[in-house]
């Protein structure tokens, strides 16, 4: 089951289409609220959605830009009127962080040729490399250590993306330059567990949906097969 069809109680705006993540999402945050209130001593009664299951879910396309489309990309953001927009990109790129973690940085936490991410989704904050290419073009940026370096950028970013031909999964926006930073590190041969700590992941199954792109996937297969032994 992937939608979930839902009419409006009012009105006659017709039908709409909730995804099945959507769904649980919500179903989460009910469940989560009703447990809080208990502790708290607001309500008596157990909680009336504890026993319900959420909808199992189909793993989603993993898309992720090509060297060309990243190209494409890119030159079309240093032409944009948003001066930001360049950089919250190119940090996204070259650290697999997520959109508002890239747009939210401060000038304090880029030193020593690394970028620290803080209050991330995961509760816990991260440090990533950069080169020194990249470093010195943010630190040349000059803005006060404690103030945001960038302007908010997600709507310039749209229009990039259309302006560079690039095509998305519905869903998929900026969080693409996170995908495409996983992906390409894999397929190059990097360590998931590496990926992992990188990426700021709580659970490595997460990472694991890029092991399908690592250069040897399940090569192993060939090798150990009982088959082998007869032929």
């Amino acid at each position: 089951m992937e939608l979930l069809p839902l009419k409006r109680p009012v009105g006659s705006w017709g039908a709409y289409e909730v995804s099945t993540t959507t769904a649980n999402r919500e179903h989460a945050y009910l469940r989560a609220m009703f447990n809080e209130l208990k502790r708290l001593g607001v309500i008596k009664y157990e909680n009336p959605v504890a026993e319900v299951r959420q909808f199992k879910e189909r793993e989603g396309e993993l898309r992720f830009l090509s060297h060309s489309e990243i190209s494409r990309l890119l030159e079309v953001c240093s032409r944009s009127s948003n001066g930001s927009l360049i950089y919250v990109v190119k940090v996204c790129l070259a650290t697999g962080a997520r959109w508002s973690e890239a747009e939210s940085l401060k000038a304090s936490q880029i030193a020593d040729g690394k970028i620290t991410f803080l209050n991330t989704k995961s509760g816990k904050n991260r440090t990533v490399p950069i080169n020194d290419l990249l470093f010195n073009e943010l630190v040349s940026l000059d803005k006060d250590r404690d103030e945001k370096m960038f302007l908010s950028s997600l709507s310039a970013f749209r229009k990039a993306i259309t302006k560079a031909e690039i095509e998305l999964p519905r869903g998929q926006m900026s969080h693409v330059l996170r995908h495409s930073f996983g992906s390409h590190f894999v397929m190059q041969g990097g360590n998931i567990i590496v990926l992992r700590d990188i990426l700021g992941h709580s659970e490595i199954t997460t990472t694991m949906r890029y092991a399908h792109l690592a250069p040897n996937h399940l090569t192993d297969a060939i090798r150990f097969n009982p088959l082998n032994q007869h032929q």
